[in-house]
C-alpha cells in the first residue's frame, strides 16, 4: 500500500500563506495524478486541486473555483512530493488538508474523494487572526 504524509499546516493569520507538501512513499509516484482534499469542521470532505502524473496538451492542474487565482499545486517527481501554495488564505480555508493518490489522471476536474485510492492522514490549516 502507498503510504502518503502531509505537512506544513499550522496557524496562520488571514491574508497569509502556506506551503504543504505531500510525500508519497514507493517507485510508482510517476505514475499517480495527486489530489489535495480539506475537510472543515462539522462539514464533508471535499476536493481542492489535482495534478496529473504527466503534462497533456499544456494542462495537467486542476483547481476549485474557491481557491482559484490563490492556491497553486506542483510536483517534484524526483523527490516523489507533491506541493501546495496557498496564499491570500481565508478563513473559509481553515480545515485538515489530505493528498491522496489516483492513477495517472484527475480526468480533467478536481475528482471526488471516492475516485481516490490510498490517503494521508492529514495536515491542520487554522486561518485565524
Amino acid at each position: 500500500q502507498t503510504q502518503l504524509v502531509e505537512s506544513g499546516g499550522g496557524l496562520v493569520q488571514p491574508g497569509g500563506s502556506l506551503n504543504l507538501s505531500c510525500v508519497v512513499s514507493g517507485d510508482t509516484f510517476n505514475f499517480y495524478a495527486i489530489g489535495w482534499f480539506r475537510q472543515a469542521p462539522g462539514k464533508e470532505r471535499e476536493g481542492v486541486s489535482c495534478i496529473d502524473s504527466i503534462d497533456t496538451n499544456g494542462r495537467s492542474t486542476y483547481y476549485v473555483d474557491s481557491v482559484k487565482g490563490r492556491f497553486t499545486i506542483s510536483r517534484d517527481n524526483p523527490k516523489n512530493t507533491v506541493y501546495l501554495q496557498m496564499n491570500n488564505l481565508e478563513s473559509e480555508d481553515t480545515g485538515v488538508y489530505y493528498c491522496a493518490t489516483k492513477m495517472y489522471y484527475c480526468s480533467d476536474y478536481v475528482p471526488p474523494p471516492g475516485a481516490m485510492i490510498d490517503w494521508g492522514k492529514g495536515t491542520l490549516v487554522n486561518v485565524s487572526s
